[in-house]
């Protein structure tokens, strides 16, 4: 991105009557799961016949090489359809490392920028999370790629240590019960190369932890209110001086896409806040803008991502990872406000 770039071999493209935008950044997708694509549109995330009964427990055991790369690879294909250019691959199918081999195949030839997180699979032939020292020998050698490394999984002090020896960032998802957190927290290994999933029904104290060590926030909150993993903590974030990123989560239950994010975070947030509001609350939470859920889903995905010094907005000197919406089209004309037509 610069002033000025006419380069002989350039593609010129006229952009008038177009938004032009950075590309959006999501920062959670089990990539994988494309293969079962509305599989559990129904389904919530415990119990029978819920997302980890049947999921995890019966679908992805049985998964090959193959089916693990060309999951990523239509997922990417997919995603950069939806003006998604930078994803958080968390597929935890790992059962060996071929079956990883084959999921960074398939997001290299896919083209997209992506931080792949190395996750766990299951069976005897998984080798998580110690193989990550060959991936990043193999594969993450230079930072000068598309592809980045960061260390899935649970939180766990010695996962931890061995993201931070190979100079991974570390991802995880926190679904209530933050006890396991919180005891990192106090033995001061949460950091800022932290990036934490959901975050619901966390309490105060953790909220304060990660707050304090610049820890990175990720919310899918469609499938959060869907799947029954409790009220998606727009709020809370926002009440701890976090800006949260947005991510798409499973495509078992819900589309991959950053408009459903957008829409889903921006009336949420509002229909709360409006509630506290018309019940009398002086201190009800400030309305959130569309210029803000925009940023969501854009620079402050990248600064999730830890990317944000080469995506994430259209500054001179980062990499041109731009998308253009069609502003001519009928359900936008006229266009007069240009977050509001994207939000």
């Amino acid at each position: 991105v610069g002033p000025h770039l006419a380069p002989s071999w350039a593609t010129v493209i006229d952009a008038a009557g177009l938004i032009v935008m950075p590309g959006f950044v999501d920062t959670h997708h089990h990539q994988y799961e494309t293969l079962l694509r509305g599989i559990l549109a129904d389904g919530i995330l415990l119990g029978p016949r819920s997302y980890m009964s049947d999921i995890q427990g019966i679908l992805t055991p049985p998964y090959a090489p193959e089916d693990a790369y060309i999951s990523e690879l239509v997922a990417s294909l997919s995603q950069i359809n939806a003006g998604v250019t930078t994803g958080v691959d968390t597929s935890q199918v790992s059962h060996s490392p071929e079956h990883t081999d084959a999921c960074i195949q398939g997001l290299r030839e896919a083209g997209r920028r992506t931080l792949f997180a190395y996750s766990p699979g299951v069976g005897a032939k998984a080798q998580y999370p110690q193989d990550i020292r060959r991936l990043r020998k193999q594969y993450f050698a230079s930072a000068d790629q598309l592809l980045t490394l960061a260390m899935g999984g649970n939180a766990n002090a010695d996962t931890w240590a061995l993201a931070r020896e190979v100079g991974a960032s570390i991802v995880n998802h926190i679904v209530g019960n933050p006890g396991a957190l919180l005891a990192l927290g106090k033995a001061g290994l949460m950091r800022a190369d932290n990036e934490y999933i959901h975050c619901t029904r966390l309490s105060k104290e953790a909220w304060q932890m990660i707050a304090d060590t610049g820890g990175k926030v990720s919310i899918a909150c469609p499938i959060e209110m869907q799947m029954r993993h409790g009220m998606p903590p727009i709020q809370e974030a926002l009440d701890h001086g976090i800006r949260p990123s947005l991510s798409t989560d499973v495509e078992t239950n819900m589309a991959a896409d950053m408009f459903t994010q957008m829409r889903s975070v921006f009336t949420l947030q509002r229909a709360l806040a409006n509630e506290s509001a018309l019940a009398g609350n002086a201190k009800a939470p400030r309305l959130l803008t569309c210029r803000e859920v925009l940023e969501f889903a854009t620079i402050d995905g990248a600064r999730c991502a830890h990317l944000d010094q080469k995506v994430g907005s259209l500054t001179p000197g980062k990499q041109a990872d731009v998308i253009m919406l069609d502003a001519g089209m009928i359900n936008v004309i006229p266009m007069n406000n240009a977050p509001g037509a994207v939000v």
